[in-house]
């Protein structure tokens, strides 16, 4: 996050010029009917107020917590409450070798935000945007599915706006979509959506979304669907099929450091990104950046567990046209896609084969910068 530029108790005197952003009023509604009132209720409990300094020097007025963090983070909820943006500067430790930022550092940064704005609408700090009744049952959420495009990656010290809001995905989950622009000029950068399903955490066995942690959640989502890849043919819907023995490049023995295991205590979701790279051809590293990559989570990796990481060359009809027709402002366009290149992912389990994720990236030729 960015470092703000003076001490917040300095800002506090603006205050009275700020606008207090407020969720719909069918929030508070929904929430009384489920005797809630002690979560936001503007009836029972007169709401904290935490000052976050602006881009500008203003300062800008949240209801919720007080904590430190609260104050000094750079994001809050959109004027409709459905959504919420942040503001990320690029560190140095989340570049490579390129000095632009990481698929890992993105895709821990959309996992920042997304927390972050569950966090801003009460939810809980012990668990990713978990519910009061989730908490109660000992349920958490997992991802089931995740699709990141990257049309521009940001470079050190960039500053990074990410928006995100989530919806409902039927009965058995939720989805969460961003939106990556560069802060300096407003130009989309990257679009990405993923699955969550939920998951009793005693038990580790996937439950049905029940009614009462779908009113939880939806009252904070759109009421229209609102989707971060609209287009009919995204590939963030493309079916990806299991990738056969042997793999034209593998990767074996891979296991989990300690610091891998997140607060659900099993392997953090972007954990495996960084194995699915891990078996991609040298070559391709060196000549290509990464575009694409969806990735379907099959089954839970422990602590313990020893993986192999597969990778094939996907052969693609008609061609060898992968990146997505995007128009105008939404995105970026390679200017030479006969240079692209497509490759199929699996990572299994050492001991046993069974399948844990299975994955496509998309690769486009670096530009010269």
């Amino acid at each position: 996050m960015l470092k703000v530029p003076c001490n917040v108790t300095d800002q506090i005197h603006v205050l009275s010029q700020c606008r207090v952003l407020t969720p719909p009023t069918r929030l508070f509604s929904s929430f009384r009917r489920r005797n809630f009132a002690s979560v936001c209720s503007p009836v029972t409990k007169t709401p904290v107020v935490a000052a976050v300094v602006s881009d500008r020097g203003e300062a800008s007025v949240l209801s919720g917590s007080s904590s430190l963090a609260d104050r000094l983070r750079l994001g809050s909820l959109a004027e409709d409450g459905f959504s919420y943006k942040e503001k990320f500067i690029v560190r140095c430790y989340e570049v490579g070798i390129n000095k632009t930022a990481t698929v890992e550092t993105i895709a821990n940064l959309l996992q920042e935000v997304g927390c972050n704005h569950a966090q801003s609408v009460g939810f809980s700090t012990d668990g990713f945007a978990t519910t009061p009744t989730m908490r109660k049952l000992h349920l958490i959420w997992v991802t089931a599915r995740m699709h990141i495009e990257i049309y521009k990656y940001p470079a050190w010290s960039d500053v990074v706006e990410i928006e995100t809001w989530c919806q409902g995905e039927g009965r058995i989950g939720t989805r969460r979509d961003w939106i990556l622009k560069d802060y300096a000029n407003g130009q989309v950068i990257g679009r990405a959506t993923s699955k969550w399903v939920m998951m009793n955490q005693d038990t580790r066995r996937l439950q049905k979304v029940s009614d009462d942690v779908r009113d939880e959640y939806l009252v904070y989502c759109p009421q229209e669907l609102r989707l971060a890849f609209p287009e009919e043919n995204s590939s963030s819907l493309k079916k990806i099929p299991k990738l056969e023995d042997p793999g034209h490049y593998s990767r074996i023995g891979l296991m989990p450091r300690r610091a891998d295991l997140d607060m659900n205590q099993h392997v953090n979701n972007v954990t495996y990104i960084g194995w699915v790279l891990e078996s991609m051809p040298q070559e391709i590293i060196n000549s290509h950046e990464l575009q694409t990559i969806t990735l379907d989570y099959r089954r839970e990796c422990q602590q313990d567990d020893v993986v192999d990481s597969l990778t094939s060359v996907e052969e693609v009809e008609n061609g060898s046209k992968t990146v997505s027709e995007l128009n105008g402002a939404n995105g970026y366009i390679s200017s030479d896609k006969q240079d692209d290149r497509q490759f199929l992912h699996l990572l299994r389990l050492s001991s046993d084969g069974l399948e844990i994720n299975r994955g496509r990236t998309q690769w486009r030729k670096k530009q010269q910068r």
